[in-house]
């Protein structure tokens, strides 16, 4: 996408208006209105004026619609050739309408943006340039405008203004805590990685957008993931869009998270976590069925419910992988890597064809349809057996954790004595009454071990003894 979107149309005019208003501000008596912004690493106050709604422009490379731009890729294509033309800042004022994750619906925060508007008027002043692009406040416009309201108030730029200031000063001001409207989640994760392109340390970056360097270096690692299936999507025309991942937030999280412990250990089971957990994502399944995909799901459930159709031919899979550029190659992925990655493969291209509708042949349409089913099916099934088998293993494995639970408040119980002993406030006949609760418990619980357990190991033996003991 272009980064220098060049000066509009009506430039000239806007710039001379623009300093006609200022003048006029400037040679008044009341009381001047102002709107501080960042302004190249120093807080800077710029004076607000009144500007006709219809002479101003959307800003092309705002980052609220970065993401949903692709909604239509001819539209999107003609947005970046010719940015100013009426078609385009049209297309920018159905996307601003929008809701993020499907542009096809309009958004009701949008709504309810114009119902404030239209009750209590324009509260907050927008940002423009002297060209008459606006900086902040694109979406406000966009009201305004289906308003019918025939004015805008806006603070303006210096005339220094270029536009990698623009897209500075709009994320401090979108980053400001008491903004009213954040960012999609995608638009976000896009804003992240440009400041990461423009050579800017993460620390801080991480800091500008008030998280943490870890959760700037995660969504650094999630969108790159997202362009990577995005790539394999892609079929004839057909390709997936970043904005059909808005709502996979706590997912792609979760993944990443899960994806670092587990590489840790062993990086071919973290990679086969991944390709399933990302397919099942992909096919919109919810966090807690997504948190059932463990590094065997493929092997242990989903091969043997797969119909042939979705299973790769099986081919030989290389010992090693030359690393471009270097005289030197890295141990290969393994088959079963190969084939959860095939699978992923199949499922993000049906989807994609999908997605697309009408615009591709009604066959192609239909087997990929199908292609969808088949395996929603097939995940379906394995999901079900996946949550049984959690279940019995959370089961088997309650008693032992309450126990080690039991053993960690024994532990702090001990210091708890030690400190006690020291400054001579324990209550000793609490104390007393308490130890009689555990010996009592303790013998229930080895009535209840004796009953539950054939073949006693060393510790059960131990509390069979002591209970005896005791009786």
């Amino acid at each position: 996408m272009r980064t220098d979107f060049g000066a509009p149309p009506l430039a000239a005019s806007n710039r001379a208006l623009v300093e006609e208003r200022l003048r006029e501000v400037r040679e008044g008596t009341g009381i001047k209105e102002t709107l501080t912004i960042e302004w190249r690493g120093k807080p800077l106050h710029v004076e607000v004026i009144d500007m006709p709604v219809n002479d101003l422009y959307f800003n092309p490379g705002t980052h609220r619609i970065r993401a949903q731009r692709s909604h239509e890729p001819a539209r999107d294509r003609a947005l970046d050739e010719d940015p100013w033309s009426d078609d385009s800042q049209d297309y920018l004022h159905f996307l601003l309408r929008a809701l993020p994750k499907d542009p096809a619906l309009r958004d009701k925060d949008f709504d309810a943006l114009m119902e404030s508007l239209r009750e209590f008027k324009q509260t907050d002043p927008g940002l423009i340039t002297r060209d008459g692009i606006l900086v902040n406040g694109n979406t406000r416009r966009a009201a305004l405008k289906d308003l019918g309201v025939p004015s805008i108030r806006v603070g303006v730029l210096p005339e220094s203004c270029t536009w990698a200031d623009i897209s500075t000063v709009e994320l401090s001001l979108q980053l400001r805590k008491d903004h009213r409207r954040d960012y999609s989640y995608i638009n976000r994760l896009i804003a992240i990685d440009e400041q990461v392109s423009a050579g800017r340390l993460l620390p801080d970056i991480a800091r500008e957008f008030h998280v943490r360097k870890e959760t700037a270096e995660q969504d650094v690692w999630i969108l790159s993931c997202l362009r990577d299936l995005i790539a394999r999507s892609s079929t004839g025309d057909a390709q997936l869009r970043l904005l059909d991942f808005e709502e996979a937030q706590e997912k792609l999280r979760e993944l990443h998270r899960r994806y670092l412990k587990d590489s840790a250990v062993s990086k071919e089971k973290a990679d086969l976590l991944k390709e399933s957990r990302l397919a099942a994502i992909a096919l919109g399944y919810s966090k807690t069925d997504v948190r059932l995909i463990e590094p065997d799901f493929h092997a242990r459930y989903l091969d043997r419910l797969l119909p042939d159709s979705l299973k790769p031919a099986p081919t030989a899979a290389p010992a090693t992988v030359a690393i471009p550029g270097l005289n030197r190659s890295v141990k290969a992925a393994g088959a079963g890597v190969a084939v959860a990655k095939a699978l992923t493969d199949t499922v993000l291209k049906a989807l994609a064809v999908e997605t697309a509708g009408d615009k591709v042949p009604a066959p192609q349409l239909a087997e990929a349809s199908r292609t969808i089913a088949e395996a929603r099916d097939a995940f379906s099934s394995s999901l079900e057996f996946a949550g049984k088998d959690a279940r019995v293993r959370k089961r088997r494995q309650a008693a032992p954790d309450r126990i080690t639970d039991a053993c960690q408040d024994l532990e702090q119980c001990i210091t708890d004595l030690v400190m006690a002993r020291a400054s001579n406030s324990l209550d000793e006949e609490a104390y007393d009454e308490a130890v009689q609760s555990l010996r009592a418990m303790l013998g229930k619980l080895a009535l209840e071990s004796a009953r539950s357990i054939k073949v006693p190991g060393d510790g059960v033996s131990w509390l069979l003894d002591a209970a005896a003991e005791k009786a």
